[in-house]
C-alpha cells in the first residue's frame, strides 16, 4: 500500500472515531436529559399530590403541550415513566406521551400512550394478558388489567377509536430490536378495573 493511501486510510480512521464518539456523546446527553426530566416532573408529581385538592387541575381540561399529565407503573415487567402531554420528538425523548384527541385520567373513553420501544417503552415486550398497570395523576390512582396484546400495521388507526369504556391502548413500534424505522405497532389494550384510590 503507497503511503498516500495510508494517509487516507488513517484519516478515515480518524473520522470514523470521530462520529462513533459523537453518536456515543450525544445517546449520553439524551439518556441523561430524560432521566433528569422524568425524575423532576415525578418529584412535581408528588408534591402536587400533598396540595390541598381545591388547588387541583380538573381532568377534563386540556393539558399543554410537554405539560405532565401523570405516571404509568406496570410493577411485573418493572416499566414506570411519566407521561406528558403530546407526542412530537422532544416530549417522547422525555418521557411517554399522552396521545392529543384521545380520552384523558380519570374520564371514560380510550386514552392513548404513545412511547418509544427503545427507551421506555422497552419493557412491553414482556407484557402479558392480565398483567396490572396503575395510572397515578393529581386527582387520583386509576388501575387497569391488560385484555389484549396485538401487532397492527401503522395505519391501523381503530386502536385508538374511542370508546364507551374506561380503557389505556399503549402504543410503541415493533418489533423491539428492530433497526431502523419499525415497520409495525405493537399495541396493548388494558380495561379499567378500579379507581384505587382517590388522592386527598
Amino acid at each position: 500500500m503507497s503511503s498516500r493511501n495510508k494517509r487516507w486510510l488513517r484519516r478515515a480512521e480518524w473520522v470514523t472515531l470521530l462520529i462513533g464518539l459523537a453518536a456515543i456523546g450525544y445517546y449520553g446527553y439524551v439518556f441523561f436529559e430524560a432521566r433528569r426530566y422524568q425524575a423532576q416532573e415525578l418529584e412535581a408529581l408528588s408534591q402536587i399530590q400533598t396540595e390541598p385538592s381545591t388547588t387541583r387541575v380538573e381532568p377534563r381540561i386540556q393539558p399543554q403541550p410537554g405539560s405532565l399529565v401523570g405516571r404509568v407503573e406496570i410493577p411485573r415487567i418493572g416499566l414506570s415513566s411519566a407521561i406528558l402531554e403530546g407526542i412530537d420528538a422532544k416530549t417522547l425523548r422525555r418521557g411517554l406521551g399522552h396521545i392529543p384527541g384521545t380520552a384523558l385520567p380519570g374520564e371514560s373513553g380510550n386514552m392513548g400512550v404513545a412511547g418509544h420501544r427503545d427507551t421506555f417503552f422497552r419493557p412491553l415486550q414482556g407484557i402479558r394478558p392480565d398483567d396490572t398497570i396503575r395510572l397515578i395523576t393529581v386527582n387520583g390512582s386509576y388501575e387497569y388489567k391488560v385484555g389484549s396484546i396485538e401487532v397492527v400495521e401503522p395505519h391501523e388507526t381503530r386502536v385508538l377509536s374511542p370508546s364507551s369504556d374506561s380503557v389505556l391502548t399503549l402504543v410503541t413500534c415493533y418489533p423491539f430490536y428492530y433497526v431502523g424505522p419499525a415497520p409495525k405497532r405493537f399495541i396493548v389494550r388494558a380495561q379499567r378495573v378500579s379507581e384505587a384510590a382517590t388522592l386527598q
